[in-house]
Order: C-alpha cells, then sequence, then structure tokens
C-alpha cells in the first residue's frame, strides 16, 4: 500500500471500554458545565455585586466561545493530533475551572468562562470520534449509548447537582468539583488514547485565517443574537437587527469560502452524504426540543405552581433516570433492530410527552409532571443512540472528526434555539391569551360578577372592607394572569409535540448502513 493509503480497519491497542470511559468522564464534566451554572445566576451575581441581568454573561461567553471551536474540530485534531488536542482541552478546561472558581469579580469570571469554553469546545466531538473509530461498526451502538448518556443525561441533571452544590457549599464549587475529574481523565487518557494513523498523515500546511474570521464572527453574534434577543425585544432593537444582518453576511461568506479554498477550515462537502445531511436536521429539532423542555418545564414549576429551585430541580429528576436506564437498553437494539423503526418509536414518544405535559394545570400533581418527563427522557435515548450511528455511520473514519464538530456544533445551537424560543413564546403567548381573556372581565359578564363577590366577601370578612373592593379586583386579573401564562406553557408544549411528529416521514429518508468489508481507499 502507497503512502498516501491507510485502512479503515485500524483498531486501538487498548480495550474499547476503557478508553470509552476514559473520554467519557471529560464529556460529561464539559456538558454538565453547559448547564449546571443556571441555577447559581442569582448567587453569583450578589456574590460579585452585579445584576442578574449581567450574570447571564456568564452563560452567554461560555456559549459562543464553545459554539466558536466546535466545528473546527477536525482540523485541529488532523493539525495537532487528536491526542494532543484532547488532552489540551481537558487541562485548559479545569484549569479555567478553577480560574472560575477563583474569581474575584464578574469580568474575571467572564474571561475564565471564554477559556472554558473554548476548552470545551473540541472535547465533546472529539471523543465522540474516538468511540466511534475505537469500537468496530457493529458496536457503535453501544458506544454511542454511552455517549448518550453524558450528552442527554448531564444536561438534565445540571441545574438540580448546581442547586444541591449552591444551596449547602458556595456556587464556587460548581467549577471546583471539575477538578478531580480533570486530572483523572487527563492521566487516563494520556495512558489510553492514541492517534489513527490516518490522523498523523493528514496535517494541513496552513491555517484558513479568512474562513475562521467568517466562522467566529458568524456563531459570536448568531449566539449572542439568541441568548438575547427576547431581552431586548429582537427586531424592536437596533443592535439585535445589526447582529443578525453580520451574522448573515458572515454565513454566507464562510460557505463560500469553506466551498472554494484548497484547505477548509471546515470541510463542508460532508453534507453531501445524505445520512449526514438528514441526521444533522433531525438533531438540530431534538436538541430544540430537549433544551427547550428543559428550560420551560422548571419555569412552570417555579413561577406558576410555587416550587422552590431546587425542588423544581428534584421533579425534573427522574427524566435523566428514564433516559440513563433506556439507554443502555437502546444500545443493544441498535443492530438488531432497524434503527428507523427506533427512531420511529422514540419521536413518537417525545410527541406524545410532550402532549402528556400540554396537559398541565394549575392544580396538576407532581406525579402527573413526573411521568411525562420520564416519557421524554425514554423517547431521547430511543432517538440520540440510532440516530447517531445513523448519521455516521457511512462516513470513512477519516471524517469522523470533522463530521462529529459539525453534528454536535447544531446540537448547541438547536438547544441555544429552543430555549431562546421558549423564553420568546412564553413571554408573546402570555401576552396574547391575557388580551383575549381579559375581555371577560367586564361587569356584564355574569361569573366575573360572581367571582368578585365572591372575592370581596372572603376579602371583608378576613380584612380591610374599605380596601376590599380593590384587593377583589386584584385577586381575579392575578388568577387571569396565571391563567394567561399557563396557556402559554400549554401552546409550547403542543408545539413540541407537533415538532416531534413532523421529523418521523423524515426518518424514511436515511439509506439502510450496510457493514461491507472494509477497503484500502487514498486520503483526498
Amino acid at each position: 500500500m502507497s503512502d498516501g493509503a491507510y485502512h479503515e480497519d485500524w483498531h486501538p491497542r487498548h480495550n474499547p471500554w476503557l478508553i470509552a470511559f476514559a473520554v467519557m468522564m471529560a464529556v460529561f464534566m464539559e456538558v454538565l458545565d453547559t448547564s449546571i451554572a443556571n441555577i447559581a445566576l442569582p448567587h453569583i451575581a450578589g456574590s460579585l455585586s452585579a445584576t442578574t441581568d449581567e450574570a447571564t454573561w456568564v452563560l452567554t461567553s461560555y456559549l459562543v466561545s464553545n459554539a466558536i471551536i466546535l466545528p473546527m474540530t477536525g482540523w485541529l485534531g488532523n493539525y495537532f493530533g487528536r491526542k494532543r488536542v484532547l488532552l489540551s482541552c481537558v487541562m485548559m478546561f479545569t484549569f479555567a475551572s478553577v480560574l472560575c472558581g477563583l474569581a474575584w469579580n464578574l469580568q474575571t469570571l467572564i474571561l475564565a468562562r471564554i477559556l472554558q469554553g473554548a476548552g470545551g469546545g473540541a472535547m465533546v466531538p472529539i471523543a465522540q470520534a474516538i468511540l466511534l473509530e475505537s469500537f468496530p461498526p457493529a458496536k457503535r451502538g453501544a458506544a454511542m449509548a454511552m455517549f448518550g448518556m453524558g450528552v442527554v443525561v448531564a444536561p438534565i441533571l445540571g441545574p438540580t447537582l448546581g442547586g444541591w452544590i449552591t444551596d449547602n457549599y458556595s456556587w464556587r464549587w460548581i467549577f471546583y468539583i471539575n477538578l478531580p475529574v480533570g486530572i483523572l481523565a487527563v492521566l487516563m487518557q494520556q495512558w489510553l488514547v492514541e492517534d489513527p494513523p490516518y490522523i498523523k498523515r493528514n496535517k494541513a500546511a496552513t491555517i484558513d485565517f479568512i474562513g475562521f474570521a467568517l466562522l467566529a464572527v458568524w456563531l459570536a453574534t448568531l449566539q449572542i443574537t439568541l441568548d438575547k434577543g427576547q431581552e431586548e425585544d429582537w427586531f424592536g432593537s437596533n443592535w439585535i437587527r445589526w447582529l443578525v444582518a453580520i451574522s448573515t453576511v458572515s454565513l454566507i461568506g464562510f460557505v463560500v469560502r469553506e466551498f472554494t479554498t484548497d484547505h477548509p477550515l471546515v470541510d463542508l462537502r460532508v453534507f453531501r452524504n445524505r445520512n449526514f445531511a438528514v441526521g444533522v436536521m433531525l438533531m438540530t429539532v431534538v436538541a430544540v426540543i430537549l433544551y427547550g423542555t428543559t428550560a420551560e418545564l422548571p419555569l412552570f414549576l417555579q413561577t406558576l405552581m410555587g416550587y422552590p429551585a431546587l425542588q423544581s430541580g428534584y421533579a425534573m429528576s427522574p427524566r435523566g433516570i428514564g433516559a440513563f436506564v433506556t439507554t443502555f437498553i437502546v444500545g443493544q437494539l441498535v443492530g438488531r433492530i432497524r434503527s428507523r423503526w427506533l427512531l420511529c418509536c422514540g419521536f413518537t414518544l417525545l410527541a406524545g410527552s410532550s402532549f402528556m405535559l400540554s396537559d398541565i394545570t394549575l392544580q396538576v400533581s407532581q406525579a402527573r409532571v413526573i411521568l411525562p418527563s420520564i416519557l421524554n427522557g425514554v423517547a431521547i435515548s430511543f432517538i440520540f443512540v440510532p440516530l447517531t450511528t445513523t448519521t455516521m455511520g457511512q462516513l470513512r473514519q477519516s471524517q469522523m472528526g470533522n463530521a462529529t464538530g459539525l453534528y454536535n456544533l447544531m446540537r448547541n445551537l438547536g438547544g441555544s434555539i429552543g430555549i431562546a424560543f421558549v423564553t420568546t413564546m412564553l413571554a408573546r403567548g402570555a401576552q396574547v391569551h391575557q388580551a383575549l381573556m381579559v375581555g371577560h372581565l367586564t361587569p356584564t359578564d355574569p361569573v366575573f360578577r360572581q367571582q368578585i363577590a365572591a372575592a370581596h366577601a372572603l376579602l371583608v370578612r378576613h380584612g380591610d372592607p374599605v380596601h376590599a373592593t380593590s384587593q377583589a379586583y386584584s385577586l381575579v386579573y392575578n388568577t387571569l394572569d396565571h391563567q394567561a401564562h399557563l396557556w402559554a406553557f400549554v401552546d409550547n408544549f403542543r408545539l413540541f409535540g407537533l415538532l416531534a411528529l413532523g421529523c418521523v416521514p423524515l426518518i424514511f429518508l436515511f439509506k439502510r448502513i450496510k457493514h461491507e468489508p472494509v477497503r484500502a481507499v487514498e486520503v483526498p
């Protein structure tokens, strides 16, 4: 075989399950940090003498730097070596975590979070590429099941763990706990992880600085727009309009640049593979629903049901347990049952759980919330494992680093879109329902008169008779306001259900994956 060729049937020297454990420690740590700080924001703001709005940059800065690095993963792995990049990322992430815990003001914390996001950006796709390469095709379902436990379960458990640590210790410990995990991950990866032969032979001579600049501007402006859009009234704000315009122009320029340069920073030609293109589209939608529901359900429990933050986190925990347990089962089913049927089952269950959540009322019991949450976790497991294996199933091993970077980028962007969608639709939906319902608060409406009379009688008996009438009107209006917000939550859950059902026809666009004998191919 010539120097320009490599074997696609390369296998690592060490046990794949040991390698999986080594890389998944780092993945779980990184994905957990995307959501663990959310619940601690008020504590962070108070400790560092900042407003809650200013403290949200702790989340935004991490997401921006994370998003910029994600699609560059393939180039970084090819240029520096995948093992070297992974070890550097874990060390950078761990060091930045300690800096976050030591931060003495908000500016220091934001800078540390930018460094942490940059370290974590390449960590997840490189770990996924290592898993896909370390296991033979027939066992990739089990490998992706282990990967799914980190990517799916970690963001669900993040708010609960963050709330518990913050309440019992300090918000600084949500960052300090990364130190022992990071050290152990580095030691194990140094021992177990190795670069495939084609990684060592496929080094680009130069970096595409123009492509990098366009990529950074596009993703930074897009992420800030999604994170701050509702807060700034979207296109009612001049600077949001400017960000959208800059993001659009940068995206077009980036796509044109990557298709025309000889050494692209991100190889977008991988989208010519139909399975990959369809899979990325479906993963984006799944992320919208997963992160949207993760953001919406605690809001409902805290704002309308009066749950404390930690208690609402406990109510969400069964969802993570359902995903954790089911992921093992689905990993064994992949390869025995056609992936399209597993995906159909998953998206149907996901739609069913969303429609079950749309039956909420202001008197709903905790059990009525926990059951669809568990079903939601089960559904995500039925989707994530077969979707990942099918999406990557027709790609060469040498394409894995680039493909996993793009795949995880769209998962992250889908999550940001889902959260932005929830916050926007809840605010706008509540206004719409309130405008429709307030028309019934008139003296000519018999139900309204009855409610005012009942509230007035109660307040006169137990309060100040002078102000009883105004207090009665205020009480009835507060009830209407709660009902309007409830209907906004109901609308969102129904939309998520319809969105999940709309994904089912796309599943049948996948080509069936056949594990054929491996042959030597030339490096492009």
